[in-house]
């Protein structure tokens, strides 16, 4: 493989060097809508679908792909799970699909149907039935064009898909060694078709995918890694193994680029350029046919989630998963205050927008909220409360593992020593925490159901201080009545969770 990024237009020499285009997106979460930014368009699945029909016109050769979370993030997505984005997706007619961790968040069963839905290829090589073993969708898909054969094949992990578990006859080959091993089979068995590029499909973040590039047997001919779910923005493809690893961060305000030559003699990469593309009113067309459609399903949105629910005295933020925020302070409260719980242990992944208010529609509270699932309240002692925050906290966390941080409501206070990896402080009401006292304290189902990779406890242990009770079905609809009643609220974010 050639090492070269070149800015240089990539000539195609020789009889057996073909010029192929890959574009790509991922984590695209239901944007489907451009915004402006400095009175340009930014984004959006229309001048999206406009780029790509240029490439497709100026490059013969040029297939579209996306690696994973085509869903959650809009209203638009959440009103009709998923069938909304099917549709839009079947007018962007990507040349093939594999999941993500939120296309199984209407659970399997409706992927399923989703699935029969969709007019383009959905791959994935691990997601199988615990008891027989067979696979839910086709693990690859060989693409012919100018006179090459493509070999896709999609991959996702257990520590990514742990939403499945609610499905308890769905499972995953647990890790990536074993990812490894499946793609190694599918690729032996397809030597002998003679494929000329091979390309993974994975959404397991940008660190798993360099570790699983290191796994791969250059035997089996992999070439390029298309990759989500981390929401990585690159400024050049990573090289691992002699395979291309690439992202393109998150949403439709951007694509990622890559001009290949394919040597078909040797079936490797002789030469690429790759690039991430802004997608704007600037550079791009605008399909008026997907914006038609789009604007149909606003419009339905619109009548039903155009209503003020709440202001707040300022606009609050969540700007990252791995610290205490505004937002998900007001919204662990908003939980804890209604639910009549001791403390709540919010998901930081379950806030999906970076900011909110201060006026705040119902549209906005969607969006920024989408999961409406159970709350259980638990029983956990105090010691329990320390070892499963303290999880949490682990250095792994910090450098990007699959672990959720959570927010946490009013009452605590914790001082934590990274350096030491110990608390310094760990109150609650301003009293030190003793190690028997005990708390009730609101987990969401996707929380229980992860309770061990999540906390390093288990259920039963908890379980045996006392029975899990169900506080409520809909935590938005908590959330929803919460702000309804509480005007002008504001929260003074830094004080819950002080890391040192």
């Amino acid at each position: 493989m050639s090492d070269t990024n070149s800015n240089n237009n990539i000539q195609v020499d020789g009889e057996h060097y073909r010029k192929l285009v890959l574009l790509h997106s991922n984590d695209m979460h239901g944007d489907f809508l451009a915004e402006n930014v400095d009175r340009n368009l930014v984004g959006g699945v229309a001048m999206l679908s406009g780029y790509i029909n240029k490439v497709k016109e100026e490059e013969k050769n040029t297939l579209y792909c996306i690696a994973g979370d085509m869903f959650r993030g809009s209203v638009i997505d959440s009103e009709y799970k998923g069938i909304s984005t099917i549709e839009i997706m079947n007018m962007l007619s990507p040349d093939v699909v594999t999941l993500g961790n939120h296309e199984v968040d209407y659970g399997v069963s409706h992927l399923l149907f989703l699935e029969k839905c969709a007019k383009f290829p959905i791959i994935n090589a691990n997601l199988h039935i615990r008891t027989n073993n067979a696979r839910l969708f086709k693990p690859y898909m060989v693409k012919e064009i100018g006179g090459m054969k493509i070999l896709f094949i999609g991959i996702i992990t257990e520590l990514v898909i742990n939403q499945a578990k609610n499905d308890g006859l769905v499972g995953t080959f647990v890790n990536i060694s074993e990812a490894a091993e499946e793609i190694g089979k599918i690729c032996n068995a397809h030597n002998s078709l003679d494929i000329d590029f091979t390309v993974l499909l994975t959404h397991i973040g940008f660190e798993e995918d360099k570790k699983l590039a290191a796994l791969l047997d250059p035997a089996w001919g992999v070439d390029v890694i298309i990759g989500g779910h981390s929401h990585t923005f690159l400024k050049e493809a990573e090289e691992v193994n002699n395979i291309l690893i690439v992202q393109a961060g998150t949403g439709t305000d951007q694509i990622g680029r890559f001009d290949l030559i394919v040597d078909t003699d040797n079936n490797c990469v002789a030469d690429y350029k790759w690039q991430s593309v802004p997608i704007d009113s600037e550079h791009c067309p605008v399909d008026e046919d997907i914006a038609r459609l789009i604007d149909s399903y606003k419009n339905k949105t619109d009548a039903k989630y155009g209503r003020v629910v709440t202001r707040f005295n300022r606009k609050l933020t969540h700007p990252s998963r791995t610290q205490e925020t505004s937002l998900g302070d007001l919204i662990a409260d908003a939980l804890k205050n209604s639910l009549g719980l001791d403390i709540m242990l919010l998901g930081s992944g379950s806030v999906r927008t970076e900011e909110m208010g201060p006026i705040v529609m119902l549209g906005n509270l969607t969006e920024s909220f989408p999961y409406d699932d159970e709350v259980f309240m638990v029983k956990i002692s105090g010691k329990q409360l320390k070892h499963m925050i303290k999880y949490t906290l682990r250095d792994e966390v910090w450098e990007g593992a699959h672990s959720e941080f959570y927010q946490y409501s009013e009452g605590l206070h914790m001082v934590y020593s990274r350096k030491d990896h110990e608390f310094k402080e760990f109150k609650f009401e301003g009293e030190d925490v003793a190690d028997d006292r005990m708390f009730t304290v609101g987990l969401q189902l996707f929380h229980y159901n992860n309770m061990q990779s999540s906390f390093d406890i288990t259920q039963e242990e908890i379980l045996a201080n006392a029975p899990r009770r169900t506080v409520t079905t809909s935590c938005r609809e908590v959330i929803e009545e919460y702000l309804s009643e509480h005007q002008h609220l504001d929260v003074t974010e830094g004080d819950r969770l002080i890391i040192e």
